[in-house]
Formats: C-alpha cells, sequence, structure tokens
C-alpha cells in the first residue's frame, strides 16, 4: 500500500465539478481533481435513467479520504451522491509523493 487513495463521485453539470473539484483543491484534501464527463445508466424510484454526469476523480492521502468523503456529501445536491474510495496499491513514487505533499 502507499498511504495514497482516490475517491471518486459523479455530478450532474460541469459547473457542479468545477466547483467541487476546486473547494477540494483549495482546502488541500486533494492533489488534484481530474473531470471526465460520462454518460450513467442507473434505475431510481423502479425507472431506468440514462443521465450526462460528470465524474470527479480525486487523487488524496488514505489520512485525508474521510474529509474528503465528508466534504462531498455536504456539498452534493444528490439525495444518495456516489463516493467511492479505492487504495492506491502502487504507481509512480515521485507522483505519490506530490500528492501526499499536496494533501499535508
Amino acid at each position: 500500500m502507499t498511504g495514497a487513495c482516490v475517491v471518486t463521485t459523479t455530478v450532474d453539470s460541469a459547473e457542479a465539478a468545477e466547483s467541487l473539484a476546486k473547494g477540494i483543491v483549495e482546502a488541500r484534501l486533494g492533489a488534484c481533481v481530474q473531470i471526465v464527463p460520462i454518460r450513467s445508466v442507473y434505475r431510481w424510484d423502479g425507472e431506468v435513467c440514462v443521465e450526462a454526469e460528470w465524474q470527479c476523480v480525486v487523487k488524496t492521502s488514505a489520512i485525508r479520504a474521510d474529509d474528503v468523503v465528508a466534504h462531498i456529501k455536504a456539498r452534493h445536491t444528490y439525495d444518495v451522491p456516489e463516493v467511492i474510495v479505492t487504495p492506491v496499491v502502487g504507481g509512480n513514487d515521485d507522483y505519490l509523493a506530490w500528492v501526499s505533499e499536496e494533501t499535508s
């Protein structure tokens, strides 16, 4: 394990994604947030929905993961937002050191 993790969420607009990403980086909760336009298919309230969404992929340290999750939940507009934490098991040591530095 590296001590780093990735936190993933989705939002309903590019503006919401950028606002969330800036808030995370400004608060030093994440070193970087990538924003990716996606199309999601899911069941909600008994109906199958197809929606445009923006996925936010937050690179952070494992010790900041709970803070990132709380930050996202406090600012999210969805009733039940996707917030998933995935541990990073390896990678570029220089990049992972930068993530740690930016989130400490």
